[in-house]
C-alpha cells in the first residue's frame, strides 16, 4: 500500500520531543487538526505490544471518535513502528541536528476520505505539535 509522509523540524532537541509526542499528558495538549478540535484523554502503554488511545472530539459536542492502535516498535528517542485498530501502519522517526529535531511520518492512508485531505489533516495536527512543543520546552 502507498504510504504518504509529512514532516516538521521542531526547535527541540529529540529527547524532549519523544517524551512531548508519547506522554499522555502532553498529547492531549497538540493532538487536533484544528482549533475547534480537542483530545479530552489519551492513553499511551508505550512498549512493543502496548496500546494507545486517544479520544478526539469536536469541541462543540456535534462528533468524535476514538484514535488508537498497537505499538510494534518502540525504540527511544528514535523511532515508533505501531499499527492503528484498523490495520493500517505508521511509523514516526525523530532525527536531531544540533538541539533541532526532525520529525518524519508515514502512514498508510485509509480509503475513505481523498489521499490530499488525509495528507492536510495529519500535517495540521503534526504542525500543532511543533507549536506545542516549542512554547513550553
Amino acid at each position: 500500500m502507498k504510504m504518504i509522509t509529512i514532516g516538521t523540524t521542531v526547535e527541540v532537541d529529540k529527547e524532549k520531543v519523544w517524551q512531548f509526542w508519547t506522554q499522555p499528558e502532553h498529547i492531549i495538549h497538540w493532538n487536533s487538526a484544528s482549533d475547534d478540535w480537542h483530545t479530552p484523554k489519551a492513553e499511551s502503554d508505550l512498549r512493543t505490544g502496548g496500546r494507545f488511545t486517544s479520544r478526539m472530539e469536536a469541541k462543540n459536542g456535534s462528533m468524535g471518535f476514538d484514535f488508537g492502535g498497537t505499538f510494534d516498535e518502540v525504540n527511544p528517542p528514535e523511532l515508533l513502528n505501531y499499527t492503528l485498530d484498523d490495520g493500517r501502519k505508521v511509523s514516526v522517526k525523530f532525527e536531531e541536528n544540533e538541539g533541532v529535531t526532525k520529525v518524519t511520518e508515514s502512514f498508510e492512508p485509509e480509503d475513505q476520505n481523498p489521499l490530499e485531505m488525509q495528507e492536510q489533516g495529519w500535517q495540521a495536527i503534526l504542525n500543532n505539535f511543533k507549536k506545542y512543543a516549542e512554547s513550553i520546552a
